[in-house]
């Protein structure tokens, strides 16, 4: 499959809010159309001012997916340490599923922290459900961090991930 990572454009953040919203609705993961997280996976203007957004294109150009990358410093981190990245917020299309999608957007984000100076990790928080991302993430390297564990409101549980990064000798 022709599939392009890259960094989304001003032009592509309503459409891509949606289509994180919809997957996030669509897999149950959510309370709902009322639930309050919903206007943080649709701020992905927002987001791209404060950490970085990107999108997966398909050979047409057709947006079918995306992720937010949070370097060291960004506002976007929610476990992150000072020497770690984290990403945050992937989603695929349906029409995007089962085509490497979401797996070609977690390798970009581990590029970016690759060569980023000092960063030695890479974090995310999944909920138990999303049983394929956490197959993808296994199959990158990353490792269950139970201890890291949390609930950002009550009664929702996360789990954790990390891919130690190897600084070349």
């Amino acid at each position: 499959m022709d599939l392009r990572i890259r960094v989304a454009e001003p032009g592509e953040y309503a459409l891509l809010g949606g289509i994180i919203a919809e997957a996030y609705l669509g897999d149950g993961l959510l309370d709902g159309p009322e639930d309050p997280y919903l206007l943080k996976l649709r701020a992905v203007e927002q987001r791209a001012a404060e950490a970085e957004v990107l999108v997966a294109l398909d050979a047409d150009g057709s947006v079918l997916g995306g992720v937010t990358y949070a370097a060291p410093g960004t506002v976007w981190r929610d476990i992150a340490g000072p020497d770690e990245a984290e990403f945050r917020m992937p989603a695929v299309a349906r029409a995007g599923r089962g085509r490497g999608v979401g797996e070609a957007l977690v390798r970009a984000c581990v590029e970016r922290a690759r060569s980023a100076g000092g960063v030695r990790g890479l974090v995310l928080s999944t909920q138990p459900a999303m049983l394929g991302a956490h197959r993808i993430y296994r199959r990158l390297g990353f490792a269950r961090t139970p201890e890291r564990d949390w609930e950002p409101v009550p009664g929702l549980r996360l789990m954790t991930f990390r891919l130690e990064l190897r600084t070349p000798s």
